[in-house]
């Protein structure tokens, strides 16, 4: 008796196993051949982000000819959908998946800009949160850090490219600088609230152009970024009760352990 239950036990595991395989096959057949009944889209983005909508995703999936609604589940690309919608510039992932009733599911996440680059041939593109490059919307403008200046920044092939590509070429251009001073102002309230320009010099230094005050803040090649805006801080908590901050057209932080300024003279 006890073998026999020895023998049992791993017979009905076994049988059990088998049991839930043919289960899944069933439902997994079952559902491949249902119908679309609905199609959902979720898109995602950042608080003001409207580069895509809904509408514009669902145009892209119905849009290309092959048919969606009523067709069967299981003839969906759902890969081809994803690669199509990673496709649009403004598109930083996308997911496409099923549930059992029928119900098509496109989730869109929209690339987040932190900082529009404009080059001195009025060309422009933004740089987002994880460094990639968009091209700008005739439709819709982000309301982002701006920089100007003495810039010839590179495109990219459809509008996509990171700025932190590792050759030779990205040496000679500063996206990948700018890029993380946009994040440095973006992560600071206060930075975030006062800055909105940034000029790149013809040195290749940046100035900032505060909303208020009217200076020029000389803030350097863009290295020592956490000690040079805490300078700034302290001098406009320390230094600005004491006088008044319109007399001063420029306030420089580039060197060690001092903030120093130049008075505005008489016709200014």
């Amino acid at each position: 008796m006890k073998k026999l239950k020895r023998f049992l036990r791993p017979a009905a595991i076994v049988l059990g196993a088998f049991a839930v395989v043919l289960t899944l096959g069933f439902v997994e057949n079952t559902t491949d051949s249902t119908p679309v009944s609905e199609l959902r889209v979720h898109v995602q983005g950042g608080e003001g982000v409207h580069f895509i909508d809904e509408r514009a995703v669902r145009d892209e999936v119905i849009g290309n000819g092959t048919p969606v609604m009523g067709a069967a589940i299981g003839e969906i690309d759902a890969r081809n959908i994803e690669e199509r919608l990673r496709n649009i510039p403004c598109v930083a992932s996308a997911e496409v998946y099923h549930t059992l009733e029928g119900t098509l599911h496109v989730k869109v996440r929209q690339r987040e800009p932190v900082v529009r680059i404009f080059n001195s041939d009025g060309s422009s593109y933004y740089v987002d949160t994880e460094g990639m490059t968009m091209p700008v919307d005739p439709d819709y403008t982000a309301r982002v850090l701006v920089v100007t200046g003495w810039l010839s920044e590179p495109g990219a092939v459809n509008g996509v490219r990171s700025v932190y590509e590792n050759d030779s070429i990205q040496q000679h251009f500063r996206s990948d600088d700018i890029h993380r001073l946009a994040l440095f102002i973006r992560e600071d309230p206060l930075w975030n609230a006062l800055i909105d320009q940034v000029v790149v010099n013809a040195e290749g230094g940046f100035e900032l152009i505060p909303r208020i005050g009217g200076q020029r803040i000389l803030l350097g090649d863009g290295t020592a970024l956490e000690q040079r805006f805490e300078k700034l801080r302290l001098f406009y908590r320390d230094g600005m009760p004491k006088a008044d901050w319109r007399r001063y057209s420029r306030i420089d932080l580039r060197f060690a352990d001092q903030v120093v300024c130049t008075k505005r003279n008489s016709l200014q």
